[in-house]
């Protein structure tokens, strides 16, 4: 059983990941007319562009709604030195300490974190809480993720936003 659901679980890494890498990079600024917004998937696929913190998110919350365990995975905010700014991927930890899939809009292949040399973490997060990242690995939590505003913000705007398309 464990066999196949880690393969069922890298399936639907890899559909999720083709799916809003095809997406259109586009600056917040842009965008949204700030400096720094984290969209809802909604708002993404609404405006047809998004940045690194967009795709992440929506691959976080469309893997969690496809049955890939939550716990799984963790939104990942990374120095990359080559891009000469912050990043933000999606990891999928196998285990607690294993070696993390990263699910990234830059470049279509899903590898390892380690094998992802240009990418160093400083903290990652997903529904249950916030990690500051150590050298690698999953790091150790330092509280909840609704510490974070624009997380708090994105999971309000989310809210409104199912429960208008579900006519409640």
């Amino acid at each position: 059983m464990g066999q196949q659901r880690a393969q069922a679980d890298a399936s639907k890494r890899a559909s999720a990941n083709a799916f809003f890498n095809q997406i259109p990079w586009v600056a917040d600024d842009v965008q949204w007319g700030r400096r720094d917004y984290w969209a809802t998937p909604i708002e993404m696929l609404g405006a047809n562009g998004g940045d690194c913190e967009d795709y992440s998110i929506a691959k976080y919350l469309t893997l969690a709604q496809m049955q890939v365990p939550a716990g799984k995975l963790r939104i990942t905010y990374v120095r990359a030195p080559r891009l000469r700014q912050a990043h933000m991927v999606l990891a999928y930890y196998e285990s607690p300490n294993a070696d993390p899939w990263i699910l990234d809009n830059l470049e279509s292949e899903i590898r390892r974190g380690s094998q992802r040399r240009d990418l160093t973490p400083v903290y990652s997060f997903n529904a249950a809480g916030l990690w500051k990242a150590k050298a690698r690995g999953a790091g150790h939590r330092v509280g909840g993720a609704r510490r974070l505003k624009l997380w708090s913000g994105l999971l309000s705007r989310l809210e409104t936003q199912l429960r208008a398309s579900s006519g409640s």
